[in-house]
């Protein structure tokens, strides 16, 4: 093209097509990390309504919480992502007949004795059974214990009758027997809830 005004022969180049594409990449970018991280949160699915459990129902063996009437609590599908250390809280379950749960466990119809290393997980680290009769580490107290998932702590259902009049397990549980607590070398006064680290065996 030329410039007259100038008195000289200009060159004007249009601007390159690529140059949006530039400018759009970086934020195509910031955009996806943004969905990564998404994907990784866990949010709420919902909230159940508490009811009073009937007599004699709702086993507090292990300072179990029962429902409480007119209560609202959350509700989850998911856990936070899996690592090689996985934070979790550390509960106490009894899987023998009569105990916490009151039915078998999940992943065998079968009780177990406190006796014997198992646990059970919360829904989303449960995963539909895939962790079933697999067996996980678990750090904390300054020792490591392996031990056998069996079970799941439901945290999309609870304050019924299938769940003892319980409420739904939060979304970070590690429900275990006291065989890990003892390998953890807790004192038994304060069974009951921990921080830990858990990762899937190789």
């Amino acid at each position: 093209m030329t410039d007259y005004t100038s008195g000289m022969l200009t060159l004007i180049f249009p601007v390159p097509p690529f140059a949006s594409t530039m400018t759009v990449f970086p934020l195509l970018c910031i955009l996806l990390l943004f969905l990564s991280v998404e994907a990784q949160t866990c949010s709420p699915s919902g909230k159940i309504k508490g009811k009073t459990p009937p007599p004699g129902q709702c086993n507090q063996e292990n300072d179990s919480d029962c429902c409480k009437d007119g209560k609202w609590y959350t509700t989850y599908k998911c856990s936070p992502p899996v690592s090689s250390q996985t934070k979790a809280t550390l509960t106490l379950n009894s899987f023998e007949p009569d105990g916490d749960g009151g039915a078998p466990s999940e992943c065998d119809n079968q009780y177990h004795s406190d006796d014997d290393p198992v646990v059970a997980l919360s829904t989303g680290w449960y995963n539909n059974g895939k962790r079933c009769l697999n067996y996980i580490n678990m750090h904390g107290n300054g020792r490591s214990v392996r031990a056998k998932v069996v079970d799941e702590c439901d945290s999309t259902m609870g304050c019924d009758s299938d769940h003892d009049y319980q409420p739904p397990c939060p979304n970070n549980i590690v429900d275990a027997s006291k065989a890990v607590w003892k390998a953890l070398g807790v004192p038994e006064n304060d069974w009951g809830g921990m921080d830990i680290y858990w990762s899937d065996t190789d």
